[in-house]
């Protein structure tokens, strides 16, 4: 058993017994960074997904990608390209996330190098000034994109949720999270696992 989570349980069970039983059901979590993929191409793929079926996501994903060619993906994202995206099956909001992204990164706005160099803070701050990109998509690429161990991601429901209905809902979660500190999102982690229900 890991030393961290050994402190997750330890520190589970000043929280709520029922957390801590959820954390010792789970058993120990792992973070893998999926930084496979430029930055870009990642941000814009997690844009297209929001609020779809995991199904739903990767055929549009797979269109978009199709209709690019052999042109780069940031390169292919163009306002000018507005009717091609939307055909893919992107609504008018994505699609001009996307070509907004598409045109920061050609610009070198997002480089994965600068980006890396800057705190979790930071860069949340500089992808959310994107037009379309909100918080919780910068949690995610904060912890799955760049492997960010310390973020609590308040904005997602499912993780909101399993912590409160395993604590008290009468407590802030941003300040339960707080007590597992450096590591806050292994504790996503342990809640999305709990309740089976994983971001894409």
């Amino acid at each position: 058993m890991s030393t961290r989570h050994t402190r997750f349980i330890e520190t589970a069970t000043e929280l709520s017994p029922e957390l801590a039983a959820a954390i010792k059901g789970v058993g120990p979590v792992e973070m893998h960074s999926r930084a496979d993929i430029p930055f870009a191409v990642a941000l814009s793929r997690s844009i297209t997904g929001q609020q779809l079926s995991v199904k739903a996501a990767s055929t549009i994903w797979g269109r978009v990608e199709a209709s690019a060619g052999d042109t780069p993906l940031a390169d292919h994202f163009y306002h000018a390209n507005t009717d091609i995206l939307r055909s893919c099956g992107l609504s008018g909001a994505k699609t001009k996330a996307i070509c907004e992204i598409g045109a920061l990164a050609r610009e070198g706005g997002l480089d994965d190098e600068m980006l890396r160099g800057l705190s979790a803070e930071k860069r949340a701050e500089h992808i959310t000034a994107i037009w379309g990109v909100g918080q919780w998509t910068a949690d995610m690429m904060n912890m799955f994109y760049f492997g960010e161990e310390d973020i609590w991601p308040d904005g997602d429901v499912a993780a909101r949720k399993t912590l409160e209905r395993l604590t008290s809902k009468r407590r802030k979660t941003v300040r339960t999270a707080a007590r597992f500190a450096p590591h806050r999102s292994y504790l996503a982690l342990y809640m999305w696992r709990h309740v089976d229900a994983k971001p894409v």
